[in-house]
């Protein structure tokens, strides 16, 4: 569904909607000041205040262009929750120091989430992304912050990156995007928050009024199951715009490019940076290793100390593949056969696994867990390491592997013989 330019003063919000920008080739190209009344033409946040002078703000509009590699802002349709982060991005100021104050609006809205009163005063979230076409913007839903499966002291998080060798905070935020059915965000609520709040909520979406209501509890998420569907090659590779990304992959394949077996190593400690769950990994014996590289476990704890934590065996199979080349059939029914009863397997690899090998692990429901380049990027990237540090992580892995320990010192014994 898309909403032309000249149309946008009488809109709705639809979900997925498109609302179309004008065509001249400055800001009054763009559509939120004619779809929302009073919204700001620039930045991430974009907030209104209500005309009453209570200084309380009567909606924020997020706005992502879900293409920024360091600020990987994320919808996942499945569970309805939306990852954001605040807009505090350079090094050389203080947390809330922002031209837009986006990190204090959000520890505004997540305070009186979590004290559960006055929830009336929390402004909904507006969550559009950019289409990339135009001025083009695509309406992603009502949002609120928080979700009932996620703990109260980790919904906003404040976190260190370091950008020119200079360390600053951000926030990662999550909100959930409300199940509003099949009816739209009407714009007299819009124009009610704005101009006439305490009469606003006779005209606010059911899951709006329930999460006024009852907090965290009454947060209703929009979810839709995804259909399964397999990855294209380009897909499981970074994108060319991943400057970064593709510069780790290619350190990690140089670093064990005489020396293939160094991978596994390396590939369990990706996966325990990817989720802190999995533990307790050792590699096999090369020799011996039946088609798993190394076996470990996922460990599955109700966070007490009572109680000992579930320990499921997982085997991993890592692959140190170029871009060029991806897992084959052979290679994954080689770890498919290998996993034993009640274990599940994992295929990891520096590229990426081809159509025909992924159909037989969808289509016949095995247990396997694929990790493929843009994965691991993205791995890399979530636990700071780049291309000025991932040299010096490669040789802090090294030196957990008495495998290539014992390579690099047979090749400097070779060197010093001669």
């Amino acid at each position: 569904m898309e909403v032309q330019f000249d149309d946008l003063e009488k809109s709705d919000l639809y979900v997925d909607c498109v609302y179309k920008g004008g065509t001249v080739p400055n800001m009054s190209s763009e559509p939120f000041h004619k779809l929302i009344p009073g919204c700001e033409n620039a930045g991430g946040f974009r907030k209104k205040l209500r005309e009453d002078g209570s200084g309380k703000y009567a909606y924020v509009v997020l706005y992502t262009s879900m293409e920024e590699l360091e600020w990987p802002d994320y919808l996942d349709e499945e569970t309805g929750i939306f990852r954001y982060y605040g807009d505090n991005r350079e090094p050389g100021r203080e947390l809330t120091d922002t031209k837009k104050k986006g990190n204090k609006i959000l520890e505004m809205v997540f305070d009186l989430l979590n004290e559960g009163v006055a929830l009336e005063d929390m402004p909904p979230f507006f969550i559009f992304k950019k289409t990339g076409v135009g001025r083009d913007i695509q309406f992603l839903g009502l949002a609120v912050p928080g979700n009932p499966k996620i703990s109260p002291d980790k919904d906003l998080v404040a976190f260190w990156r370091t950008v020119k060798e200079k360390r600053f905070q951000n926030y990662e935020a999550y909100f959930t995007i409300l199940d509003t059915g099949n009816k739209p965000i009407y714009r007299n609520w819009i124009e009610s928050l704005i101009y006439d709040h305490d009469n606003s909520l006779q005209y606010a979406p059911e899951a709006w009024r329930r999460f006024v209501k009852l907090g965290r509890n009454g947060i209703t998420a929009l979810t839709a199951p995804r259909m399964h569907k397999i990855p294209t090659r380009f897909e499981q590779l970074p994108a060319g715009s991943d400057t970064e990304g593709l510069l780790c992959l290619d350190a990690i394949r140089n670093h064990y490019n005489d020396f293939s077996q160094g991978f596994e190593a390396c590939a369990t400690s990706i996966i325990g940076k990817m989720d802190t769950n999995f533990v307790d990994f050792s590699l096999t014996r090369p020799w011996r290793d039946g088609g798993r590289d190394a076996l470990g476990f996922y460990s599955i704890s109700a966070g007490g100390k009572v109680n000992s934590p579930l320990k499921i065996d997982c085997a991993l199979e890592a692959k140190c593949y170029a871009p060029t080349h991806g897992v084959g059939v052979k290679e994954m029914s080689r770890l498919i056969s290998r996993i034993r009863y009640r274990q599940f397997g994992i295929m990891i690899t520096t590229s990426y696994v081809d159509k025909q090998a992924y159909q037989e692990v969808v289509e016949d429901g095995h247990p396997i867990l694929i990790v493929s380049a843009v994965d691991i990027a993205g791995v890399l990237r979530k636990n700071a390491i780049n291309s000025s540090n991932v040299d010096e992580w490669l040789k802090s892995v090294d030196s957990t592997d008495k495998r290539i320990m014992a390579y690099y010192q047979g090749i400097k014994d070779i060197m010093s013989n001669k």
